[in-house]
């Protein structure tokens, strides 16, 4: 290539187009692939803290111990005994071993595995349909970054290999290869007994027989493929119905659109609704939803359309996005297609020279998934690590459930049936009154909804099953207005709290006792009645002293009090007391990193001190929790103008008021700020 420089000019290193595929034995692909494989066990090893996995373990456990499938209600108070269809009982059996094997590490041994062997699949699938340069790996580690929080203990983890594994073989027999299709059969078998979203693996086979339809006109093979493929998917359909419960089961997704949909119960339900995007704004979702459509218009445009994968895109996206617990299963579908299509783009582009070498590509692939994991690692909700996150979990007040006696009609948020399940199955008197998958009659889950509503809902719940205690989530959108109801009802008492939970007896009946001996007097447990306590506090010196003692006896009751020392911290601080408050909260942080308003706290006393710098720190922290808050903006703006640093506070008052263009203090501290910023 003939180099023409300017005058004057150092000559440019030519220009040449992409080097050719490396094969996957080539040293430098083995360390991008190995960096790519570590990226993904990375991404996947974080505390577990979904709450449905222990009523998994639990139904696995009784599959083990009985030698049987429960087809009936075994999990709750007021449904026992009733039909049960369980269809998630194939992943549930297979994880009991892991459990018992290694405890929390055998869970992540699942994990491990599960993600490796999905990833595994899809690489090859990717490499299969042409994809083999490096920007192959970075588009994999992407769309695990999008499947890492589908990785919890569910159904979803095995439903992930069988649909790699579909995927695989679909996509190899419409590349030349051997037609394994017949497989498709079994693995329909496998899902249909691991969960309800058997149905998906079909959608899968419809994409590939449509692309099948539109060339059998003029091409035999084609049409052969096809005949093939519709009697595979009529036999994978009647060997679905061989489960404990037939079509009961297959009935189960359509039931839910239907009919279940509806219900108040399953618009609570996060996971069940639309994507919201302000979870996401830290993940690579949106680029990729974007990148996706992108790549498959330029490769129609460059002459290689592929109708299955745009019918895959369109129909696994509109899922995605319509119910956002697809999200995993979008990424899964998109992962092979997104390499190919990025490969193929990155190939078609002129790089420079020096980029040729194999050793080099592979090392901005190892320096990617690097940058990737080392912003990952900084995260604290969910924290990175192995192990079980047990502040989610009400583990404390169940061991007073037990030490106590306490027993009964109990009442439950459904996110905690499956522990309270794991914790006391088989005893029929601490049975949780409603599990992870809200068991229960239709007029039940309606008026569970309406009990953490208002006070008359709760009522008429409470009317009808005569509840002895309550045991409730600390989680503000979950528990929602109930305990507040509870802390104004004078039947109720509060017995126990701690960062996971709160836990109520009633004053009068077999729990009158309890009630007596264990009540809290002042402390609460809703977030309006602890505020206005907070309040109270600030006016009166000898409530104080009164608070702080139970709080510190909360505190000394559970290992995870970091919401008692967040507390006892507010009353350091209403003495005036800011060491110990910094102290108080530092301890809680300690407890939950996540802990919202700590560094907001600890930045206000750094502010009060006049140490502007470690108020900046604070404040950043805090805005790392809350990056849409424009009050939290405002103080970091506030504290570089203690600083003297006009110009950066000037910065930081325009960010506040971009994201609340309403908000008068920001706008007020800007007009300040740019006077004293100068141009």
């Amino acid at each position: 290539m003939s180099r023409r420089p300017g005058r004057g000019r150092t000559p440019r290193a030519p220009a040449v187009v992409a080097a050719p595929p490396v094969p996957a034995t080539h040293p430098a692909m083995v360390v991008a692939l190995l960096a790519t494989a570590l990226f993904v066990l990375f991404s996947v090893t974080f505390l577990l803290f979904d709450t449905d996995f222990w009523q998994h373990l639990l139904v696995g456990k009784a599959i083990w111990q009985t030698h049987s499938i429960p087809v009936t209600q075994l999990w709750t108070w007021p449904t026992y005994g009733a039909p049960d269809v369980n269809a998630s009982w194939g992943f549930r059996a297979l994880i009991w071993p892991f459990w018992v094997a290694g405890g929390a590490t055998g869970l992540f041994a699942w994990r491990w595995l599960s993600s490796l062997a999905v990833f595994a699949l899809l690489w090859i699938t990717a490499r299969r349909m042409g994809a083999r340069g490096f920007a192959a790996l970075l588009a994999m580690a992407l769309c695990a970054l999008v499947y890492r929080l589908r990785s919890q203990i569910r159904p979803e983890t095995l439903v992930a290999v069988l649909l790699a594994l579909q995927i695989w073989i679909l996509e190899t027999r419409r590349q030349g290869g051997r037609d394994r299709v017949a497989w498709c059969v079994t693995i329909a078998w496998i899902w249909a007994n691991a969960h309800i979203s058997w149905y998906l693996g079909f959608a899968v086979m419809g994409a590939y027989g449509l692309d099948d339809l539109v060339h059998a006109r003029r091409d035999s093979a084609a049409a052969a493929r096809l005949r093939r493929l519709a009697w595979t998917a009529l036999a994978a359909l009647a060997i679905s119905f061989v489960n404990p419960w037939g079509w009961r089961a297959l009935w189960q997704p359509f039931e839910y659109q239907l009919v279940w949909r509806n219900e108040p119960i399953y618009r609570t339900i996060v996971e069940l609704n639309p994507v919201d995007w302000t979870n996401y704004l830290w993940s690579p979702l949106l680029g990729l939803m974007v990148l996706w459509p992108l790549l498959i218009a330029w490769r129609g445009w460059s002459g290689a359309s592929d109708r299955a994968e745009l019918a895959l895109c369109l129909g696994f996206t509109v899922l995605a996005l319509s119910t956002q617990r697809f999200i995993g299963i979008w990424a899964l579908v998109a992962t092979p297609f997104l390499m190919r299509g990025l490969d193929a783009f990155v190939t078609s582009m002129r790089w420079p020279a020096w980029t040729a070498p194999p050793g080099v590509r592979a090392a901005f692939v190892v320096l990617a998934c690097a940058g990737l994991a080392a912003s990952d690692a900084r995260r604290v909700d969910p924290p990175p690590g192995v192990g079980i996150d047990w502040e989610r979990f009400p583990v404390r007040a169940c061991d007073v459930i037990a030490s106590e006696g306490i027993r009964g009609r109990g009442f439950n948020n459904f996110e905690y049936g499956g522990y309270q399940a794991w914790r006391f199955w088989p005893d029929r008197s601490r049975l949780p009154f409603i599990d992870v998958h809200q068991a229960g009659t239709t007029l039940d889950r309606k008026l569970y909804v309406d009990a953490f509503n208002s006070a008359d809902g709760w009522r008429a719940l409470d009317a009808r099953h005569h509840f002895d205690y309550v045991l409730l989530t600390r989680a503000a959108p979950v528990a929602r207005r109930l305990p507040d109801i509870l802390d104004a009802d004078s039947s109720w008492a509060l017995v126990f709290a701690d960062d996971a939970a709160t836990l109520y007896v009633r004053r009068a009946g077999p729990l009158a006792g309890v009630a007596a001996r264990l009540e809290y007097h002042l402390l609460t447990g809703g977030d309006a009645s602890i505020a206005a306590l907070g309040e109270a506090c600030a006016r009166d010196t000898v409530l104080r002293a009164r608070v702080k003692a139970e709080l510190q006896r909360a505190g000394a009751a559970s290992p995870w009090h970091a919401t008692a020392m967040s507390l006892l911290a507010n009353v350091a601080l209403q003495d005036g007391r800011y060491d110990e408050g910094s102290a108080l909260l530092n301890r809680a942080l300690a407890i939950m990193p996540g802990l919202k308003r700590a560094h907001e706290r600890l930045g206000l006393i750094a502010l009060e001190q006049g140490r502007s710098a470690d108020a900046v720190r604070e404040f950043q922290r805090e805005r790392e929790q809350q990056p849409l808050a424009s009050n939290i903006a405002v103080l970091v703006g506030r504290a570089r103008q203690q600083a003297g640093d006009f110009r950066r506070a000037r910065d930081a008052y325009r960010d506040a008021a971009r994201l609340d263009p309403g908000d008068r203090e920001a706008a007020d501290s800007l007009a300040s700020a740019e006077r004293r910023a100068g141009p």
